[in-house]
């Protein structure tokens, strides 16, 4: 399943960490209340009291209206501060706003990459980024996910060959599929080596991660230091919506003339994510990472507690290993009876026997929750064990005498 935006219109259906779902418990008619480990608002914003006033105040000023294309005066003060903000956060020349981070994606590769130039790209990458990159050229080089020393070998083969085409490498700062970072420093020393352009898209740890929410780029020393960044608004912003960084103006200005037509984010979109910055960038947002972090490593040592592989390095979305794909769709349907909302697990395309499933921690969660969680996925997983076992034993016909 691709990364959900998270978005207001679910809250009225929310107490703390529960959410109703959409079937009713049977008996008793009433709705049933599953303990929400599926919704992406890592830092709780999405009904922050100042998220939802400067929404309304915006409302107020501008009303409700479909905007058009920034080029066609989409484009308001908010989104020109909000431009302004997302580069100085990541210590950028110049950011360019994008209806979504799939878009924001799709803009950058597209709108750069030739079809003689070459993409290296992470196997592992979210679907928006592989697209794009299979749309702008054949020279596709996919390397083996967050293997630095692979990236390097395709890099300096392809340079080897052709000293005249682009080479763009592709990664992600921090991985959806097992919550795997990639060494930064050593994949910009790669493209230095070779002359290759550095994009990192960022959508899983920005606000969310670090002390000052820069996510892995500010774990890593690397602000500044990428050429291109990409990034979307709705794990830890409150709002649809994604960006583009660049190190120099000149590229954003391309990119917006060959993007004239994409619609320009909403004045209350983009009051929201201005807002959801100033907490972020505060003392209160350093308070609810702790917090998201607290979480993540009380539910990361309950479920190692009770014997499940946990992947990656510790940030919001908890990666846990399964393995079949069948042995994960029958815990599926035993996680929804036992009412713990998480991701569908996937398998990564090389190994369709290493299924992970993924929780969304927030804030809001306590340790009781946590606790709760990973119980349920420990005896979900016995009962799934044994449903496939009952569904592979051969069927034994009794012959009437």
């Amino acid at each position: 399943m691709r990364h959900r935006e998270q978005t207001d219109t679910a809250t009225r259906d929310r107490a703390g960490s529960l959410r109703v779902m959409a079937q009713a418990r049977a008996g008793d008619g009433g709705p049933a209340c599953g303990l929400d480990f599926a919704s992406q608002d890592c830092l709780g914003l999405s009904t922050h009291p100042a998220i939802v006033e400067a929404a309304a105040e915006t409302l107020r000023r501008f009303g409700v209206r479909s905007v058009c294309s920034a080029a066609e005066t989409g484009e308001t003060n908010l989104s020109v501060a909000l431009e302004r903000r997302i580069a100085d956060f990541l210590q950028m020349e110049e950011a360019m706003l994008c209806p979504t981070g799939k878009a924001a994606g799709h803009a950058v590769i597209r709108g750069l990459v030739r079809p003689s130039d070459h993409v290296v790209i992470d196997e592992a990458v979210r679907g928006g980024l592989k697209e794009a990159a299979e749309a702008a050229t054949s020279h596709l080089h996919p390397f083996r996910h967050l293997d630095a020393d692979h990236c390097a070998d395709l890099v300096r083969a392809i340079r080897a060959r052709d000293s005249r085409s682009g080479i763009l490498v592709v990664t992600e700062s921090l991985s959806p599929l097992d919550s795997g970072t990639p060494d930064l420093a050593a994949l910009r020393a790669i493209c230095d080596e070779a002359g290759a352009t550095l994009l990192v898209d960022v959508a899983q740890d920005l606000g969310c991660l670090g002390e000052d929410g820069r996510g892995h780029l500010g774990l890593q020393d690397m602000l500044g230091r990428v050429d291109l960044v990409t990034g979307s608004f709705s794990k830890s912003f409150a709002s649809n919506g994604g960006f583009v960084a660049a190190r120099t103006r000149a590229v954003t200005a391309y990119l917006r003339a060959r993007e004239s037509a994409e619609t320009a984010l909403s004045p209350i979109q983009t009051a929201v994510i201005l807002k959801a910055f100033a907490i972020i960038d505060g003392a209160e947002g350093s308070e609810r990472r702790a917090r998201l972090m607290r979480n993540v490593l009380n539910l990361r040592a309950a479920l190692r507690d009770r014997g499940l592989e946990v992947y990656g390095e510790p940030s919001a979305t908890v990666s846990v290993g399964i393995g079949s794909v069948d042995l994960a769709q029958a815990l599926g349907r035993r996680l929804a009876e036992l009412g713990l909302l998480v991701d569908p697990a996937e398998a990564p395309e090389a190994d369709p026997e290493a299924a992970r499933l993924r929780l969304h921690l927030t804030a809001g969660h306590d340790e009781a929750d946590t606790a709760r969680a990973a119980a349920c996925i420990a005896a979900a997983l016995e009962q799934a064990r044994g449903d496939l076992a009952a569904s592979s034993r051969p069927l034994r016909l009794r012959v009437a005498a």
